[in-house]
């Protein structure tokens, strides 16, 4: 039994005197490159972690639903019929989501409730898809417990479905779709328009380099504000440029576009617009192993969110700015933005000095403190 195993097993055991039926996991993701293109049908280029959530579960023989994790301790209750009228809150909307998107999805109802013990070492609110790895855990356990036979992709759509109805958070299918197709030593190469999915060796290890995650502690929400502001801009500017979706425009089109645009519209769509451009540009950077020329993409991205997107914050600006001064071969801010997590690549044994160098320009600002780590690419969601 794993550390993660051990924790919700205890925590099962508590909650309700009994032993699970098993345990499933599904890792959190950071996004090498691709921000906000997923929900514009665009093409994004993320990797599962070695940070996950794991989950103890056991089917019921009635209706009832209950749910407890290690972040909160308190058991909730639900059942089967305020699943269907999607009647939940909270941390448990997004278990009980997945839940009520499985019945949406497969045109059957689930007709038996579980117990389910959540654990997880994700962090919250850093932009690293905390909420994908309870959904896709709680998704791949009822997937096997039911014997539903549902493909990873059917899997991320309804992890989508649960976000963006049940919960409300407006996030296109890059999260869940890292978390269950994601492989060990790869980025997951996704096409948000038809779902194919590549992966991409990344040759880290290869040429010395880890990918340092500086989690801000400057937390988002992503169901309201400035996420919900962007995709509409971004759906504004797809009407008014005639295409399904901005996934349909190239760099040639800017220029109309910015005779048709109001200025913020127009920067927002170009931001879409390269940023599209540059996964596929570092897409063939990684399978040359040009590595170098990746970074510098990786750089480019963070001036179009900064600039265009307006998605960031100064500490994440500060983070990118060390970074780059201290060599690393590139860093940009990964997530939805207004807080959250940059990254940098860098040689491994630069990683802990550049992680001390950061905090001290964050105390020197006076900001709260940042938490350094590495992560590894990861395989995705499955039983343990």
């Amino acid at each position: 039994m794993t550390a993660g195993t051990e924790a919700v097993a205890a925590l099962f055991g508590r909650a309700f005197g009994s032993a699970p039926a098993g345990f499933w996991r599904a890792p959190g993701r950071v996004n090498l490159i691709g921000e906000h293109t997923d929900y514009n049908d665009g093409f994004v280029l993320p990797f599962a972690i070695d940070r996950a959530t794991t989950v103890a579960v056991t089917l019921r023989d009635d209706s009832r639903i209950r749910l407890v994790s290690t972040f909160d301790g308190v058991v909730v209750e639900s059942d089967l019929d305020r699943v269907r009228r999607r009647d939940f809150d909270g941390w448990a909307a997004y278990p009980l989501g997945v839940l009520w998107a499985i019945g949406e999805h497969t045109g059957r109802a689930p007709e038996r409730g579980f117990d389910v013990a959540v654990d997880s070492d994700v962090p919250v609110g850093a932009g690293l898809s905390s909420s994908a790895a309870i959904e896709m855990a709680v998704a791949v356990a009822l997937n096997d417990l039911l014997g539903l036979g549902l493909t990873r992709a059917d899997l991320a759509r309804i992890g989508r479905r649960a976000e963006n109805i049940a919960v409300g958070a407006p996030t296109g299918i890059m999260d869940q779709s890292a978390s269950v197709f994601g492989q060990a030593d790869a980025a997951v190469f996704l096409d948000c328009r038809t779902l194919a999915v590549e992966q991409v060796p990344l040759g880290f290890d290869a040429a010395g380099l880890v990918l340092l995650v500086i989690d801000t502690k400057v937390e988002h929400q992503h169901a309201t504000g400035g996420y919900r502001d962007r995709r509409e801009a971004c759906e504004r500017g797809a009407a008014a440029m005639g295409v399904p979706a901005l996934r349909d425009l190239t760099i040639d089109d800017l220029p109309r576009a910015q005779q048709h645009l109001d200025p913020v519209t127009y920067r927002r769509v170009k931001h879409i617009v390269t940023e599209d451009a540059r996964v596929l540009a570092s897409v063939a950077a990684l399978k040359a192993g040009d590595l170098h020329r990746f970074g510098t993409l990786m750089d480019a991205s963070h001036v179009s969110m900064r600039d265009d997107f307006e998605i960031s914050v100064p500490q994440l600006d500060a983070v990118v700015e060390t970074a780059q001064a201290a060599g690393a071969i590139g860093a940009r801010m990964t997530g939805g933005g207004f807080g959250g997590c940059a990254i940098a690549l860098v040689h491994a044994q630069d990683a802990e000095p550049l992680a001390e160098r950061v905090r001290q320009v964050f105390a020197d600002h006076g900001w709260h403190e940042p938490v350094p780590f590495t992560v590894r690419p990861s395989d995705g969601a499955g039983a343990v």
